[in-house]
């Protein structure tokens, strides 16, 4: 007879796929850190002391894990000895010395954060997503992680310009709201330099996109260093940024954003019209040519101005800054007729759409922010056709995309 009611559970079997794939990469990485003391040791190679071989290998550093989106992954470092004394050490750059856990990991923190997960409810929420490797994401973990990005973000936003070129940029504006009382506009400019290469130029905590505000943001540029203005600037319809543009950059094209174009002439019509005017804005920005727009662009408003007045107004309005784009090469036409390089990144993330009474602050959320965009940044690809970027910053003059030869100016003259 029994003498006690316990029922013996067996313990939760791990998920053979999950063990193969942490025993593949505990072994992957064990390959990856012994081919880099080897290449150390390969470089010493010939370096003697008394006849025996200077540099060699010391054994182990103590094992430690690293958190990754698998779990915890178990490391140990190589060490090595300097006979010669002159202070050569192994240091792996796959696994630094302080590396704790993996980048991809501690990138999910600031996009829970800018969703509405207040520090507290963190771990939770990364365990859900990447399982029991998230358990040493403490709420003081997080909070000295965020700390640490509003320090790096100050740095950030002083950092030199003063070498750099850019060619294009693009500006937008993001809101979220930070507390019930509290709505934060983050002002945002990505700009792509002379090699094609697009990086985040400003992230600056705005109240809205007035003139003052963004005024304020072409100055902080300004006083970090770039004094060139850039040959085209692509953004929605927001006054305020145009206004400062003009009166800071007044040489600079301007571009309007054709998917914020496309979303307000779509408002203002009913959901059963909208494919048709859809395709007949579509037949403007995918002309060859200007004039090939101009009259798609006649044809459009002949078609729809009796019945949906407000959209066709709407549609005018911003007419030949809608077109700028044709003055410049045609390979980076899909690149600057919208404003997508900033909408991308926040495509998935519209900033804190849970409002707090408690958690969130402005500099947090600016910080947090600011870190989601330099971690997209590192996977951005360079502009097609960069190369010609070297054309535009020399002012060769495009129609339609393509270059303007010598005779043909001179047939013009």
């Amino acid at each position: 007879m029994k003498d006690n009611n316990i029922i013996s559970l067996k313990a939760p079997i791990e998920n053979p796929l999950e063990a193969l794939l942490k025993q593949g990469a505990r072994e992957l990485l064990h390959a990856a850190i012994e081919a880099e003391v080897g290449s150390l040791l390969g470089q010493y190679e010939y370096l003697t002391v008394a006849g025996k071989q200077a540099v060699v290998r010391n054994g182990y550093l103590p094992e430690r894990t690293i958190q990754t989106g698998m779990g915890d992954i178990p490391v140990k470092v190589p060490k090595v000895r300097d006979r010669s004394k002159q202070g050569i050490k192994f240091n792996s750059q796959l696994v630094p010395p302080y590396l704790k856990r993996t980048q991809n990991l501690e990138e999910f923190i600031p996009w829970l954060y800018l969703k509405g997960i207040s520090t507290g409810e963190m771990q939770p929420a990364l365990e859900v997503l990447l399982g029991e490797g998230a358990k040493g994401l403490s709420a003081n973990t997080v909070s000295r992680l965020k700390q640490g990005w509003e320090a790096d973000y100050d740095r950030w936003r002083k950092r030199d310009l003063s070498n750099r070129r850019f060619v294009y940029i693009w500006a937008d504006g993001v809101y979220c709201n930070v507390r019930m009382d509290d709505r934060l506009c983050l002002l945002v400019i990505i700009g792509s330099d002379e090699t094609g290469r697009k990086e985040v130029l400003a992230v600056v905590d705005g109240y809205r996109e007035s003139e003052a505000s963004w005024t304020e943001v072409l100055e902080q540029l300004e006083s970090q260093g770039l004094k060139i203005a850039p040959k085209l600037a692509t953004g929605d319809g927001a006054l305020g940024f145009w206004k400062a543009l003009t009166k800071k950059w007044p040489q600079i094209k301007q571009q309007r954003c054709w998917v914020h174009k496309t979303a307000n002439v779509l408002n203002k019509v009913p959901k059963a019209i909208k494919p048709k005017i859809k395709e007949a804005l579509q037949d403007i920005w995918m002309a060859e040519t200007r004039a090939a727009a101009h009259k798609a662009f006649a044809n459009c408003v002949r078609r729809f101005e009796d019945k949906y007045p407000a959209a066709m107004k709407c549609l005018e309005k911003d007419k030949e800054a809608m077109l700028a784009f044709y003055d410049f090469p045609a390979v980076h036409w899909q690149h600057i007729r919208t404003s997508n390089p900033i909408e991308s990144v926040f495509a998935t993330v519209r900033l804190r759409t849970t409002r707090t009474k408690s958690c969130g602050s402005r500099k947090t959320t600016l910080s947090m922010a600011w870190k989601l965009m330099i971690t997209a940044q590192n996977k951005w690809r360079r502009l097609r056709g960069y190369r010609l970027l070297a054309d535009v910053i020399r002012g060769v003059e495009f129609k339609d995309g393509e270059e303007v030869k010598l005779d043909q100016l001179q047939e013009t003259a």
